[in-house]
């Protein structure tokens, strides 16, 4: 039961979080491209592979903390629908370039910032 309070939690703190970034990082109506979204599942990425290595591969926090931070907060926090919907709708308003740009743009992004975040903490973290 405490795993599913943990996973609440942290979702509602990265719920906050992610419309935290959307409305005092980016104001939307002044930007055609999604900055707000992909700025999220970028930093998102980035965070989750710190995680992964300081809770899953060397357990410098404890297993508990999986259900709270990757789960709860990084599930809330970025987030593939929108993604898939910002794409979509550039799409439909015939910005098939900016949609392909941004869609590849996010998987290449996001995909490097876990990487190098789990790089960067396998190093520091002996």
């Amino acid at each position: 039961m405490i795993n599913w309070i943990a996973v609440a939690v942290g979702g509602a703190l990265g719920a906050m979080a992610r419309y935290a970034v959307s409305t005092l990082l980016f104001d939307a109506a002044s930007h055609r491209f999604p900055y707000a979204t992909l700025t999220v599942n970028v930093l998102g990425s980035f965070i989750m592979g710190i995680l992964f290595v300081v809770i899953v591969e060397k357990a410098v926090l404890p297993p508990e903390m999986r259900s709270i931070l990757m789960v709860g907060f990084l599930g809330a926090f970025t987030t593939f629908s929108t993604f898939s919907l910002d794409a979509l709708g550039l799409w439909q308003n015939g910005d098939l370039l900016m949609a392909l740009v941004y869609a590849l743009g996010t998987v290449v992004l996001c995909l490097a910032a876990v990487a190098i975040a789990v790089w960067l903490t396998r190093s520091f973290l002996i």
